[in-house]
C-alpha cells in the first residue's frame, strides 16, 4: 500500500559474468497526459447525452446502503464502473493507489477490486457507497492526488508494445522496447508473442544493441548474486532474458542487474520451448 516508485536506485557493480543478475530498487520515470477535470452538472441533459450521461444509478453493492442524495438534487454522473475498461480506468486506479485505497497496480479494468476501493473511499468521505465513480467522488479523488506519471500508470505493465526495430523483421528474434518495456518473439517479421519486461537501473543498465542467445538454463541460479533465474536466455555475459519472482510480485518497484525480466512464467516458459541458441536479440529504446 502506499505510493507507488517509492524506492531509490541502488548503486552496484556495473561489471556482470555468466554468474547473471538479481533485482535491485529503481524509481518511476515518465509523466503521464494531464488529467481530465469534470465538471459536475445539475441542470437538464442534453438532448443527445453520451452512453455515460445516460446511465442511471444502479443498486448498491449487497450487504450497503447508499444515502440518498439531498432533496432538490440529482445524482451524480456515473463516469466508469464494474466492467468499464481503458486509460481512464487506469489513471482512477492509480490514483486509488495514491490515498491507500487499492493495493494492486493498475490494470486498465474496472474490477471487483476496484469496485471495492471506490466504494470504501465514498463511505470514508460521507458519499454514497454505491462503488461506481461517479463526478463527486472524482472530484474528491483528484484534490487529494497528484497526476500519475507514466510509471504509477503501468505499475504492473500492459502498455502497447512500441514498434519492431528494422533489424527484428528478419529471422527469429527477441525483441526487447526499453521505451515500452516489452518483448516481442518474432519469426520472419510475424509477431508470435508479446510480454511486459523491466531492465537493470542507470547503474547497471541492460545493453543495447544486437546479440544472440549463447547459452540456455532452465533452472539457472546466479553464482554472482546467488538468486534464481529461472528460463534464463544468456545474450550478453552475464545478462539474459529470464522469469523473475520479484517482478511478478513487486512490478516495476525494482530492477534487475542488465537482465530483462520477464513476469509472466507461464509466456516465459512457452517463450524458452520455441528460442535456440543462435536466435537473435535486439535491445534498442
Amino acid at each position: 500500500m502506499g505510493s507507488a516508485g517509492r524506492a531509490g536506485a541502488v548503486a552496484l557493480g556495473a561489471v556482470l559474468v555468466a554468474g547473471g543478475c538479481t533485482v535491485q530498487g529503481t524509481g518511476p520515470d515518465g509523466k503521464g497526459r494531464a488529467p481530465v477535470r469534470i465538471e459536475v452538472t445539475t441542470g437538464a441533459p442534453s438532448k443527445n447525452p453520451s452512453p455515460r450521461d445516460r446511465r442511471s444509478p444502479a443498486a448498491p453493492p449487497a450487504g450497503t446502503k447508499a444515502a440518498p442524495p439531498p432533496a432538490g438534487t440529482k445524482a451524480a454522473r456515473v463516469l466508469w464502473e464494474r466492467g468499464d475498461s481503458g486509460r481512464d480506468v487506469r489513471e482512477l486506479q492509480a490514483r486509488l493507489r495514491q490515498v491507500e485505497w487499492l493495493v494492486d497496480g493498475p490494470t486498465g479494468t474496472y474490477d471487483d477490486l476496484t469496485e471495492r476501493a471506490v466504494s470504501g473511499f465514498q463511505g470514508k468521505r460521507g458519499l454514497p457507497r454505491t462503488g461506481r465513480a461517479d463526478t463527486v467522488t472524482w472530484q474528491r479523488l483528484l484534490g487529494m492526488s497528484h497526476e500519475p506519471g507514466k510509471w504509477e500508470l503501468y505499475l504492473m505493465g500492459g502498455q502497447p508494445a512500441a514498434a519492431p526495430d528494422p533489424r527484428c523483421t528478419r529471422g527469429r528474434v527477441l525483441c526487447v522496447s526499453k521505451s515500452s518495456r516489452t518483448l516481442r518473439w518474432m519469426v520472419d517479421g510475424r509477431t508470435v508473442s508479446t510480454m511486459s519486461v523491466r531492465f537493470g537501473s542507470q547503474y547497471t543498465p541492460t545493453r543495447e544493441g544486437v546479440f544472440e542467445v549463447y547459452w540456455k538454463s532452465r533452472h539457472h541460479v546466479s553464482t554472482l548474486y546467488d538468486s534464481a533465474m529461472p528460463y534464463a536466455m544468456f545474450f550478453s555475459g552475464g545478462q539474459a532474458v529470464h522469469y523473475s519472482y520479484d517482478f511478478a510480485a513487486h512490478g516495476y518497484a525494482g530492477a534487475s542487474h542488465g537482465c530483462v525480466n520477464v513476469r509472466d512464467e507461464a509466456a516465459i516458459a512457452d517463450l524458452y520451448a520455441q528460442v535456440k541458441n543462435g536466435d537473435k536479440v535486439v535491445v534498442y529504446w
